[in-house]
C-alpha cells in the first residue's frame, strides 16, 4: 500500500493536557481515510500535527515519502496538502469575499510579493464552480451559511492543486444535502488519484463513507481498511461502549 501521511510515535501536548500518546499509522495514497473517536481524542490534533500548526513532543512526520523538517516542511506542507478547518477557526467578520478567500491558495505557487493574476482568477471561479458556489463569489464571507462556508474552504484547497486534502469535521452544522455534496465532490478527487483524509463523527455513515479508518482516544486504537478494522471490539476500545449502543452490528463488523 503507497501512503501519503506516516506519523511514528507522535505524541502531542497542550501544556500538562496530553492530547496524543505516541501515535504510530498512516494514511493511504489515493483513498478516503476517516479519522474516528470521541471527543477529546486527539482527531483535530493530529491534522494539526501533520501540518506544524502545534508542536509536537517528540515523533516524527513523513509526508510523501519523505522525512521534512523546517522551511522545506512547509514548502511541501504548501504545495501538497489543501486544508479545511473547522468552521469555527475561521474570523468571518473579516472584510473579504467567497472569491478572495478561494484566491488565497494560490498563494503557494506565486513568487514573492507576486499578486494572484488572471490564471489564479480564472482556477479561483473554476474551483467554485466544483463545489457549486460560483453565485456567490462577490459575496461577504460571513454572509454564507455553515455549509456554503465549508464548500468555500474545500474550493481554497483545490485550487492549491494538492495531491492530499485534509478536513476538520467537513459535515459539522451542515444538512443532508450540503453534506451529500461534499461527500461527492470528494470521491470525485479520490476517483483522480488524490488522497482524502477527515475528521468524522458520525459513525451510521463510517461503512458507506471510507476505504480506510484511524481509531484514535488519544492512543491509536486501531487503523486499516474499514471493513477489517471497523468492528465491535474496536469501537468499544476506543469510545468505551458497547458496540450495540451506536448501530446494529454483526458478530465481528460494524453494520449501520
Amino acid at each position: 500500500m503507497e501512503t501519503a501521511i506516516t506519523t511514528h510515535g507522535l505524541t502531542v501536548s497542550y501544556g500538562v493536557n496530553l492530547a496524543l500518546w505516541n501515535v504510530s499509522t498512516q494514511i493511504p495514497a489515493g483513498q478516503i481515510s476517516g479519522i474516528i473517536g470521541p471527543n477529546g481524542a486527539g482527531k483535530s490534533t493530529l491534522l494539526k500535527a501533520i501540518l506544524g500548526m502545534v508542536p509536537t513532543l517528540s515523533g516524527e512526520i513523513e509526508l510523501a515519502g519523505a522525512q521534512e523538517h523546517g522551511s522545506k516542511r512547509d514548502q511541501v506542507i504548501s504545495s501538497k496538502i489543501g486544508y479545511v478547518p473547522q468552521c469555527n477557526c475561521v474570523d468571518w467578520d473579516f472584510p473579504i469575499t467567497v472569491l478572495d478567500l478561494v484566491l488565497m491558495g494560490t498563494f503557494g505557487r506565486l513568487k514573492w510579493f507576486q499578486r494572484p493574476g488572471e490564471k489564479e482568477r480564472a482556477d479561483a471561479h473554476e474551483a467554485l464552480k466544483e463545489v457549486q458556489m460560483q453565485e456567490f463569489a462577490d459575496r461577504q464571507i460571513g454572509q454564507l451559511s455553515g455549509g456554503q462556508q465549508k464548500r468555500v474552504f474545500l474550493a481554497r484547497a483545490f485550487v492549491q492543486q494538492a495531491s492530499i486534502y485534509l478536513l476538520d469535521e467537513p459535515f459539522a452544522g451542515v444538512d443532508a444535502t450540503t453534506e451529500k455534496i461534499i461527500m461527492d465532490i470528494l470521491y470525485g478527487l479520490r476517483d483522480k488519484g488524490k488522497t482524502v483524509s477527515l475528521v468524522h463523527h458520525d459513525l451510521t455513515t463510517v461503512n458507506s463513507y471510507f476505504d480506510h479508518i484511524i481509531l484514535l482516544n488519544k492512543q491509536l486504537v486501531a487503523s486499516g481498511p474499514t471493513q477489517s478494522t471497523y468492528t465491535s471490539k474496536n469501537v468499544q476500545a476506543a469510545y468505551g461502549v458497547n458496540s450495540m449502543q451506536i448501530g446494529n452490528v454483526s458478530e465481528d463488523v460494524i453494520d449501520v
